[in-house]
């Protein structure tokens, strides 16, 4: 390693300062820390603008972050369009990753008792409030529901509140977590792979999500491209997408589907079943995904599955209006099994840095789900692609 005069003098300040008990920096990888930061302030509907802010004071449990990319989230699109959370202004952004440079003495280790150090990269997860309710590993009485997220929070005095910006501050008491060994794309969808590892563990408190399980998968957007790897990678082979673009589904086989139906193709939903069946060699589904967010989706999904079936419904994060079903035939005469899955647990999260490994260690594509990348100054367009659906990850990614 080339150490000059200058790396010297900087580590010398920077262990005696910790010797002191003062906060640890390091310069970033642009030079030493700006006094200000840009953040994209969404102000408005359809309109972000970059503001610039003072670089806030780190306290002693808080941790400074080079942002170095965030995902546009379908959440941050419905926020974008029309503002259902009322949190205008707001820095939204919480998919997001980046580089430790500069950390209170407090901050040791990271929500799962790794350590952290100048230079490690990291991602957030919840920001827990003091609900005796919600614990950060069981959820045994309710979900985390209640919980706060970096990139949806009220704006503040501090502004660094989501990712999408060049810096965010970590806040003393969030969850973070070193993910070093993971590349930048891989970083960049830890979050929304981690809503779909905590849907297929929700799926299999039914008992009937096996390694033989027939499994239909509808909606080929990021969430349910994602569900097909997750499941692959738990060794479930016969997987069914069902979406209306051609392209998605032949994704879809790339990510692991062995069979597709494009629901355009047919012409009513008993002729969509009868498709899905036949995908299937003649039988129905024993479990489905539903990852659309629309509610007729919703609605037709309960015919393709058999009598004594599962069903994991993931795809409302807002409310997308009443979804129409008959509760005799689709529900109580078939005795399926539902579950509602919402987010994700720390123990999820932890789970799906081993996903994405696993993932590509069977040669899934993942990081093919990022089709566009913009810079921060360009934010505006990226939500516009977004909700064009021209592409399926779009991310912002620092210089």
């Amino acid at each position: 390693m080339d150490i000059n005069s200058s790396n010297i003098e900087q580590i010398v300040r920077q262990v005696l300062d910790s010797m002191n008990g003062k906060t640890v920096q390091s310069s970033s990888s642009n030079g030493e820390i700006p006094k200000t930061a840009h953040v994209a302030m969404l102000t408005g509907l359809e309109k972000f603008e970059i503001k610039e802010y003072p670089m806030p004071t780190v306290g002693d449990d808080d941790i400074l972050v080079r942002v170095e990319g965030c995902g546009v989230c379908g959440t941050d699109a419905h926020e974008f369009k029309r503002d259902p959370f009322s949190l205008i202004p707001v820095a939204l952004g919480h998919e997001g990753t980046g580089e430790i440079v500069k950390m209170g003495k407090n901050v040791k280790v990271d929500s799962a008792g790794k350590p952290l150090n100048i230079g490690d990269k990291v991602v957030t997860c919840m920001i827990f409030k003091d609900n005796p309710d919600i614990t950060m590993f069981d959820l045994n009485k309710q979900n985390v529901g209640g919980a706060d997220v970096y990139g949806l929070l009220p704006d503040d005095d501090i502004h660094l509140n989501g990712w999408f910006s060049d810096y965010i501050l970590v806040r003393g008491g969030s969850t973070v977590f070193n993910v070093s060994d993971l590349d930048l794309d891989s970083r960049i969808l830890i979050e929304p792979c981690a809503v779909l590892v905590h849907a297929v563990e929700r799926a299999k408190t039914t008992g009937i999500l096996r390694f033989n399980s027939r499994v239909v998968v509808q909606g080929c957007g990021p969430i349910g491209l994602i569900c097909i790897a997750v499941l692959r990678t738990m060794g479930i082979e016969n997987i069914v997408a069902v979406d209306g673009e051609d392209k998605r589904l032949a994704f879809a086989k790339e990510m692991g589907a062995n069979a597709v139906v494009n629901f355009k193709n047919h012409k009513g939903i008993e002729a969509l079943a009868d498709g899905v069946k036949d995908a299937f060699g003649g039988y129905l589904a024993d479990f489905a995904f539903q990852c659309t967010g629309s509610p007729v989706a919703h609605s037709n999904i309960y015919k393709f599955i058999r009598n004594g079936g599962g069903l994991c419904e993931l795809g409302f994060f807002i409310n997308g209006g009443d979804a129409t079903i008959n509760p005799h035939f689709d529900i109580c005469s078939k005795e399926i099994t539902t579950v509602g899955s919402w987010v994700y647990t720390l123990r999820d999260y932890a789970t799906t840095f081993d996903f994405l490994k696993r993932a590509k260690g069977i040669g899934l594509p993942i990081e093919k789900l990022i089709t566009h990348k913009y810079p921060l100054e360009q934010i505006n367009e990226a939500l516009v692609t977004n909700l064009k659906m021209e592409g399926l990850k779009i991310a912002i990614v620092n210089k």
